[in-house]
């Protein structure tokens, strides 16, 4: 009896159909938001994953960064020690030639007082040869002044 039903048919979809479209919309309603607390939860997610992120590169760098440092003061020292051992070896080696130097002025010291020694001793004989030649000299020029007064007074 779809003639009787007329009036209260047509009331009960349209009633049925307000309260379709109040769920539907409700349902909407819903569903847009979990989408935005989804949405909200996904992007506080996001930022923390990216502050999580900016954090553990931080701490790569630093790490990295310490790493580097600790190779490079190895490298420093081990050219530290290297040039402490060339310096040591290049002053030992100029002290030797010091002391062959200082040895070498020694000796050659002592050459020039046995040089000194020997030319004085030389100088005295020459001296004592010259005194020796000038007594000669002067005996026979004595000499032949006696001899020349002798002459002179035999002439005389």
């Amino acid at each position: 009896s779809p003639a009787m039903a007329g009036p209260r048919s047509m009331a009960a979809p349209t009633a049925e159909l307000l309260l379709q479209q109040k769920q539907a919309l409700a349902e909407e309603e819903a569903a847009k938001a979990k989408r935005e607390l989804l949405t909200r939860f996904l992007q506080d997610k996001l930022s923390r994953e990216e502050q999580s992120s900016t954090w553990g590169l931080h701490k790569v760098h630093t790490l990295w960064r310490s790493a580097q440092r600790r190779a490079k003061d190895q490298e420093l020292r081990q050219d530290i020690e290297i040039l402490s051992q060339t310096f040591s070896r290049v002053m030992d080696c100029k002290d030797g030639i010091i002391e062959t130097l200082v040895r070498d002025l020694k000796e050659a010291e002592e050459q020039q007082s046995r040089a000194l020694s020997s030319h004085l001793h030389l100088v005295d004989q020459l001296l004592h040869l010259q005194r020796c030649r000038l007594g000669y000299l002067e005996e026979g020029f004595n000499a032949q002044v006696d001899v020349l007064k002798a002459e002179f007074e035999a002439e005389r």
